[in-house]
């Protein structure tokens, strides 16, 4: 069963601070990213006796916002910062922090394609439709089958933005977004259904969080701004994400990262919560949300993401403290 298809809804009982008491009880609802649904879901499972029970939905970062703002969830999450006119329509005020880092891979399914090499000219063209077999990569033959997001999502938005960064005729023709037209190709809801395309279709091509790369699902190392081939691993997203600066909403990125070795197509993903009207959840919501940034980061790695460090992190504790009764 996907993570978009379930509840990912995880008990948490101990002390953490909070004693399991009645006000214990009440579960956190949160929603939105696939990107990190993974990474959450071992996360708020490892808070074991906590005295807290999370229920997150992996529905993505388009819906996740929507539910965000309509004020019926206890926290959001999107792979894309919230837009200052959302954030706008949320009385209650927002906090917005990083939780953690992550890799966005060219992920395909070609049994008779190994180490797979793409420049970013040769990324954008895939995913325009102009390079449409595996003749043309020299990896294999037959036709490629393009594997994309049907959903509103922020991983498309950071993907899209790094494809508008590589080429100012994708930046022309297409942009980038949650959503956009795309030339090409099959569509799945969330990281998890893009991966099911990918799986599924021997010859495809597409693009998912680094977690999802398993199986029969193989990642290409991509051409970064210094013309080096760098793989989506912990090292290159770190490198990456290194040159990152945070605005005054936390919020920031960088689309096409200088540096040898980073990867090109890294990204931080972002929890939304409330600074006011969270009543009794509150110290629980802010204790789910410690743990996300303390013990958690030690396990990202191992799920395929990039942890956070410095200060990010240091930030990102910091607007924590934000979230008020």
């Amino acid at each position: 069963m996907s993570f978009a298809k379930k509840v990912l809804s995880i008990g948490i009982l101990s002390t953490f601070g909070v004693a399991a008491s009645a006000s214990a009880q009440s579960a956190i609802n949160g929603a939105g990213a696939s990107f990190p649904a993974p990474f959450y879901q071992r996360a708020f499972a490892g808070a074991a006796a906590k005295g807290i029970k999370v229920n997150y939905q992996s529905v993505g970062s388009g819906a996740g916002v929507r539910q965000f703002v309509a004020g019926s969830v206890d926290f959001g999450a999107t792979d894309e910062p919230i837009k200052a006119s959302e954030a706008a329509k949320v009385k209650r005020g927002v906090v917005q922090f990083p939780a953690v880092g992550g890799t966005i891979a060219i992920a395909y399914n070609k049994a008779d394609c190994n180490g797979l090499k793409l420049s970013q000219k040769q990324a954008v063209d895939i995913f325009l439709g102009k390079i449409k077999t595996w003749d043309e990569l020299k990896c294999g033959k037959g036709r490629i089958t393009v594997a994309h997001r049907s959903d509103g999502s922020g991983t498309t938005f950071a993907f899209t933005n790094s494809l508008s960064a590589f080429s100012s005729e994708w930046k022309s023709k297409v942009g980038e977004g949650k959503s956009v037209k795309w030339p090409v190709g099959v569509g799945g809801k969330g990281n998890e259904g893009v991966a099911g395309v990918i799986g599924n279709t021997p010859g495809a091509i597409g693009y998912v969080n680094q977690s999802y790369v398993k199986g029969k699902i193989k990642a290409a190392a991509l051409q970064n701004k210094a013309g080096q081939y760098v793989m989506p691993t912990l090292a290159g997203g770190a490198a990456a994400l290194n040159n990152i600066t945070l605005d005054g909403n936390l919020a920031g990125e960088d689309p096409n990262p200088a540096g040898a070795k980073s990867y090109p197509i890294s990204t931080l993903t972002w929890i939304l919560a409330y600074k006011t009207g969270n009543g009794s959840k509150a110290g629980q919501i802010r204790a789910a949300m410690i743990y996300l940034l303390g013990q958690a980061q030690n396990q990202a790695d191992d799920l395929g993401y990039v942890p956070l460090k410095g200060d990010i992190l240091k930030k990102a504790k910091a607007a924590v403290a934000q979230i008020g009764a």
